[in-house]
């Protein structure tokens, strides 16, 4: 069953995705953050959403996150680039398709949980 970007099922089974996978898990054991992201330009308008790590386990959702270390801004085009595995998020960086407000230490903190996140959501159906 496929769920559609941006939704909260989609947030839901990624959640889940995430936490099931040992490489995810390992990855995340000792890392906290609370990352706010904003996707413009989508189908629904702004959509926000957020995710959080916090003692290895993740959590996604749609909304807004109060207190977030850092907001990365993007349009709808990217975000569904990045989720298909179509392009990097640093790829995406470099060429300024993503705006990074707040704590960018953090983020480069999370190389190494962000590169298991690929693998552990591939099983997902997403229409976009």
């Amino acid at each position: 069953m496929s769920v559609t970007f941006l939704t909260q099922q989609w947030a839901q089974e990624v959640t889940q995705a995430l936490n099931a996978s040992a490489d995810f898990r390992t990855a995340a054991a000792e890392k906290q953050v609370r990352l706010q992201q904003v996707v413009t330009d989508g189908p629904q308008g702004e959509t926000k959403y957020y995710f959080t790590l916090e003692e290895g386990a993740a959590e996604v959702g749609i909304g807004e996150l109060a207190d977030a270390d850092a907001t990365v801004t993007q349009d709808y085009a990217t975000a569904s680039a990045i989720s298909r595995g179509e392009v990097g998020p640093q790829q995406a960086f470099m060429q300024g398709q993503l705006r990074i407000t707040g704590n960018m230490m953090k983020l480069l903190q999370l190389q190494g949980v962000l590169g298991t996140m690929p693998n552990a959501v591939r099983g997902l159906e997403v229409d976009y």
